[in-house]
């Protein structure tokens, strides 16, 4: 499966994890160390817009990464509290994402975006025994439209 990945220019070279791990997130707990992609160019956009600070728009970048297909475990909606979606995020859905980090079942964690929710991110789990079979694809300089800079 190919991913993609919006990232500032500074962080683009770094696949390892580590600034999820500094912060946590919706899917991932403070320590553990997974990249968060979409299953397509425009979530991996939407999930980068919601990040950027209004008016400090850093040069992006957009990756393109490739999953092994058969390393992908999906928490589809129907098992996921309620209020999946809210913001900030019920803690509970780190807590099932570090039960799949820990099982190291698979690579990839295919989620539902709250912004978007037909569409899903992908979850890379950096550090499972398996890592290294995600391949780089592509490395370019993403242009975000000024529209989008407000």
């Amino acid at each position: 499966m190919i991913v993609y990945r919006i990232t500032g220019k500074a962080h683009a070279d770094d696949l390892s994890g580590r600034g999820a791990a500094l912060f946590g997130g919706r899917w991932n707990k403070k320590g553990a160390f997974v990249l968060y992609t979409g299953e397509n160019i425009e979530i991996a956009l939407l999930e980068a817009i919601v990040h950027i600070p209004p008016l400090m728009v850093p040069d992006l970048v957009l990756i393109t990464l490739e999953i092994p297909d058969n390393s992908m475990t999906e928490f589809e909606t129907d098992i996921l509290p309620k209020n999946w979606a809210d913001y900030p995020a019920p803690t509970i859905l780190s807590e099932m994402a570090e039960k799949w980090i820990k099982e190291e079942r698979s690579i990839a964690l295919k989620v539902p975006s709250c912004i978007v929710q037909s569409s899903h991110n992908i979850i890379i789990n950096c550090k499972h025994p398996d890592f290294n079979k995600v391949k780089f694809v592509d490395h370019r300089n993403f242009q975000l439209d000024t529209r989008l800079r407000k």
